[in-house]
Parts: structure tokens; sequence; C-alpha cells
């Protein structure tokens, strides 16, 4: 057997250990570095790279080669400048720097909240998407599907690109690869949705005191276009939809409670439901929040960015996986050995009992953000001292989705006249043949993921 298939078996095995409540034989590792790190890495231009992801590729390889992982170490981007150039974007705009900048702009107004409520589609794609991008306008129709169709085509050749360099190094060097592509996905908490691109920071924060009966009434309207957003196309264990948490260490407790947390809870309860696993990304630290965090559905992934891990894991362990919590800023500010020091104590808090990978606190935006020798000091060490003695038992809960029940009619259904059903568009062409199913249904949904995308 050859070392790189031995060593892909033996990543396989640790992660779906882990995935399945059995202590793995060591920790896993996970480390993710983007495109624009991988870029500089290479000494490429970095909106050269962005323009054209295919060039990244041997700086990938050359980062698979000094650096250990278990999973591919090159993430690609979420963000290229060619369909938010195309569509005039607002919200996601070029800095000198070569990087996207995110400003907020507010996308809806205090008075779009009524329509939002009633027909929340409409209003997203009538009133919200036009005001943050403004190639998207009615009054030139002809240009603004020009417009659309050069920016879907754009995100599919880049995400392409990106995503096939992955697959490459993946194969070459035998890194766990988890689900299948169309066993992830990606969205926000409905709340997180709100804020985000549609009232922003400010507005919101506004919202909360004057309004929050809206605000409640909005986070149900939106509910089911985050839900189907997030939701995969295939069931995977091994997969999960990664859903960033923005909002709540901003927030009155109580305000979390009445706003935030219950139709979040009901959509991550709905995954649970048909077997769907989250991982949730606790941004800024949630240690006032982790009773509410253990009453999510068992082995979901909670990636911290601060907090007490003692506390965490005290709280969490036996139920959810935990990964995170390594800063970041040690890699570039601290000697080799303080790193490889923090490594073990965190090993030391963490690893007992599994239910734990390892990744740092947050990705590095550029190669300036750490010093990368440490960093792979630091993954060489968890590598090599993150072994279990006792491989093979049991690791705290197990996963069962019949635990998890969701009342259908709790929650609004997406309907719009810009969303249409195979069956509906059968009883509008009732000549259209059986055979165009699949095709025609899968672009709609291929168009919804990318118009809601262009939100979060």
């Amino acid at each position: 057997m050859s070392d790189v298939k031995a060593l892909k078996e033996e990543r396989a095995s640790i992660f779906e250990d882990l995935y399945n409540n059995k202590i793995p034989k060591r920790v896993p590792i996970s480390i993710g570095l983007t495109l624009e790190l991988i870029a500089q890495y290479g000494g490429l231009d970095l909106l050269t790279a962005q323009w054209n992801p295919a060039l990244v590729e041997e700086a990938a390889d050359k980062i698979c080669q000094v650096l250990y992982s278990d999973t591919c170490p090159f993430t690609g981007s979420l963000r290229y400048p060619s369909y938010y150039q195309v569509l005039q974007s607002q919200s996601f705009v070029i800095g000198s720097n070569g990087f996207i900048q995110h400003p907020e702009v507010v996308g809806m107004l205090p008075e779009d909240y009524d329509y939002l409520i009633e027909k929340p589609y409409d209003c997203l794609l009538e009133r919200v998407l036009p005001r943050q991008y403004k190639a998207l306008k009615f009054e030139d129709p002809f240009k603004m599907a020009i417009s659309f169709a050069k920016s879907l085509l754009s995100y599919n050749n880049d995400m392409g690109q990106a995503g096939a360099i992955i697959a490459r190094l993946v194969e070459k060097y035998g890194y766990y690869a988890g689900g299948s592509r169309r066993s992830g996905g990606f969205t926000e908490a409905p709340f997180d949705f709100l804020a985000d691109q549609l009232r922003g920071f400010r507005g919101i924060s506004m919202d909360v005191r004057r309004i929050p009966e809206k605000v409640a009434e909005a986070c149900e309207a939106l509910y089911p276009i985050v839900l189907k957003k997030g939701m995969p196309e295939t069931v995977d264990n091994n997969a999960a939809v990664f859903i960033p948490l923005h909002m709540p260490t901003f927030m009155r407790e109580k305000d979390f409670e009445k706003l935030w947390w219950p139709t979040f809870k009901r959509m991550v309860d709905e995954y649970a439901s048909m077997g769907v696993h989250c991982q949730l990304f606790c941004e800024d630290n949630w240690d006032r929040y982790l009773d509410y965090l253990y009453e999510l559905p068992v082995d979901t992934r909670l990636m911290f960015e601060y907090g007490d891990p003692k506390l965490i894991k005290e709280k969490l362990g036996k139920k959810h996986i935990i990964t995170g919590l390594y800063p970041l800023t040690i890699l570039k500010t601290h000697t080799k050995e303080q790193c490889l020091d923090k490594a073990k104590e965190l090993l030391d808090i963490l690893a007992p009992g599994g239910k734990y990978y390892f990744r740092t606190d947050k990705s590095p935006l550029t190669i300036n953000d750490i010093k990368l020798e440490n960093l792979c000091a630091v993954t060489e060490y968890v590598r090599d001292h993150g072994v279990y003695a006792n491989a093979g038992e049991t690791a705290g809960l197990a996963f069962n989705k019949e635990d998890y029940k969701v009342d259908p009619s709790a929650s609004r259904k997406l309907d719009s006249k810009y969303y249409r059903t195979w069956e509906q568009f059968k009883a509008e062409h009732p000549g259209v043949s059986e055979l165009g199913a699949s095709k025609l249904q899968g672009f709609e949904e291929m168009i919804f993921q990318y118009l809601i995308f262009l939100l979060l």
C-alpha cells in the first residue's frame, strides 16, 4: 500500500470515528487557508489570482508539501470579484489592497418590513437585491438579464476552478474530503440574514428596540428561505451545513432569547430531523450562551473563536463536537516553543473523551497574519502527540435523527411568483415532458441558491 493511500485511509478513519461518537486513533487536524493567502505565498498579484483562480495551483501544492493537515489546507474563496463587479455590488467591493471589502450598505428600509413579512422572496428580489446590486435594475430588463447571466457564469467558473484544484490536491496528498459536494450547505440564521445585508448592524439594533414584533415576524418570514438555502441535496453523516453566527454577542440576552434563538433553534432541529448536521462558527466569545448551545442536536459541530476552553469542554464536550480556540495571533507574535505549549494546553483540555478536532480560532486573511513555520510546527505536534490510548471507545452521546421532531405547520412555506416547483411549471406548460423534470427543477434550484448567496 502506498504512503498516500495509507494516510488517506487513516484520515478517513479518524474523521468518521469523530462523526460517529467514537474515540479516534488521534485528534484530527483541519487547517484552512484562503486563495488570497495562497496567492501571496506564491508571490502572485492578488487581483490577478482572484480573476483567474487556476493560477494559484502551484502555490497551493507547495503549501501542501510543508504544512500538515488532515483536510486540504487550500479552501479557495467565498468571494471572487468577477460576479460582484459584473453586478455592480455595493456590499462587496474591491479595496485598494486587492481584498474584497464588505461596507455596511442597507438593502432594506424600515418601510419594507410589511412587504418582507407578506412576501419575503418577492421583497428580496424586487427591493433588496436591486439596492445592493446596481446592475439588477428593472428599468433596463435586457441589461439586467445579461448582467445576471454573466455573473452566474462567472460564479460557476471561479468556484469550479478552485474546486478542481482542491479535488486534485485531495487525490494527490490523500486528504480527507468529507461528504460529497452535494452533501454540504451554507446559510445563515434568520435573524443574522435580516441583520447582514438587509437592515445592517445599526438598522437592526434600532429595530430590536423600536419594532421588535416586526423583527420577530421577519425572522419567521425568512425562515423557509434560509432553511432551503442551506439544505443539502443529499444527506451524509460526514458532511454539514456551515452557519456563521454573527449577531448574538452584540445582543442583550433577553433580545437574543426572544428574537434570535427561536427560529435558529428550530432550523437546526429541522435539519437534524432529516439527519443533517450543522457546523456553527461561534464568532467572538460565546461563554454566556453555552447553555443555549447545549440544547442543540447531538454532534453539532461548534467552532469557537474565543472563550474559556475548560468551561466549553465541561459544558458541551460530551454532546457536541468542539474545534477552534487556538489563537491565530500567537502564531505570529510568539516563539515556536510558546506556540507548541499552547497546543499542548488545548490538547490536554479538549482532547480527552473525543469529540474534538484541531483548528485555529479563525482562518488567516494574509500571509502576514502568521509565521508559517510556527503553524507547521503546531500541526505536526498535534499529529504526533494528540494520540488516544483508548481509541475505539464510545465518545459521549450518540446522534439519532428520530430524537428531533419539527411540526411542519410551525413554519411558512416558500411561496413566490419567482420560484416555481416542477408541478407548478407543468401546470403552466401542460405539454412539457416529464423527462425535463430533474433538469428544469435543477436550474430553478441553482438560481435560487445563487440569488440568496448574493445576500449572505
